[in-house]
């Protein structure tokens, strides 16, 4: 009986060590030509390589609601599509910046808000992005000059805390000093969070739902990912167009994703806590169709990160 359930994992593992070697090979090839064709940059301290062993790892162990692997059961191009996607954004799930989730038999490349920071100090000029709420009774205060928002003073008494009277919240990216830039707020009040959050098809205001358990978390994870948004559809740096695209469609995919996750997060009961990143998934919104959104470049062989 032990020999029979030992030759079963190994065949397991051979199974799937088989098209590891595939992919992974075919996504270096693509970064490579990338590479020389100018299209893509990676931070310093950046591996490819080694991004993709890790990712690779963790492929092992994600599963669809139905409990298969994914590795199983999503096609070879999307699973060398979501690999691609995370090295071009010159992310590692291995720092809680990205994971994985299979829905039907294609598998997505979703993005923490940790790893939309990350994307967006690739261009040079962000020292940091932290986030607050604002609770019922904060002193806030905000200047506006040309059009950009700041926020310049926050007050809080400790007895304000009560996620339940959460009036807003905001996200400030901060400037390296030598961007010669001022810091700018995006601030969204409690209303504005909801209705973003409607957008699921999940009701957020469900009390076993993730907005309701992890409130004050979910909000500053909406504020980051927008004004990280906004930051990077900002530039216009023609050699990190791959980059832009990349991040847009993993965002799309993001808010498509989270009704999926949410629902496997629920039936397994695991305990998500999107703020600490110390479990290494964040729950995302859920696709309505079992397909990758295209990207801008997608139909041109040169640009297209899709095999």
């Amino acid at each position: 009986m032990g020999d029979s359930k030992e030759l079963k994992t190994t065949h397991q593992e051979t199974a799937l060590a088989i098209p590891q070697v595939n992919i992974t090979d075919e996504v270096l090839v693509k970064i490579q030509k990338f590479e020389k064709n100018g299209q893509i940059f990676f931070p310093n301290n950046y591996s490819p390589e080694n991004a993709l062993k890790n990712a690779w790892l963790k492929l092992q162990e994600v599963k669809d609601k139905n409990n298969k692997l994914a590795l199983e059961v999503c096609t070879k191009p999307s699973i060398a599509n979501a690999l691609l996607n995370m090295v071009i954004q010159g992310l590692n799930p291995m720092k809680n910046q990205c994971y994985f989730i299979p829905y039907g038999n294609q598998l997505t490349l979703m993005r923490s808000y940790f790893g939309s920071i990350a994307v967006a100090k690739q261009f040079g000029e962000i020292e940091d992005v932290t986030a607050e709420v604002i609770y019922q009774e904060d002193e806030v205060e905000t200047d506006i000059e040309n059009g950009k928002t700041i926020v310049t003073k926050h007050k809080r008494k400790f007895g304000n805390i009560d996620k339940s009277q959460i009036i807003g919240a905001y996200a400030t990216i901060i400037y390296k000093e030598s961007a010669n830039k001022k810091n700018e707020s995006l601030v969204m009040t409690k209303e504005q969070i909801d209705n973003s959050w409607k957008k699921s098809k999940l009701n957020p205001t469900d009390k076993n739902s993730t907005h309701s358990i992890y409130t004050e978390d979910m909000c500053k994870r909406t504020v980051i990912n927008k004004i990280c948004k906004y930051y990077i559809n900002s530039k216009d740096d023609s050699n990190l167009n791959l980059l832009k695209e990349a991040f847009a469609s993993s965002d799309e995919d993001m808010r498509e994703a989270e009704v999926s996750y949410e629902i496997q997060e629920n039936a397994n009961k695991t305990v998500i806590d999107v703020d600490t990143g110390e479990i290494q998934e964040e729950v995302v919104d859920t696709p309505e169709e079992n397909t990758l959104p295209p990207t801008e470049s997608e139909t041109k062989e040169t640009n297209s990160p899709n095999f």
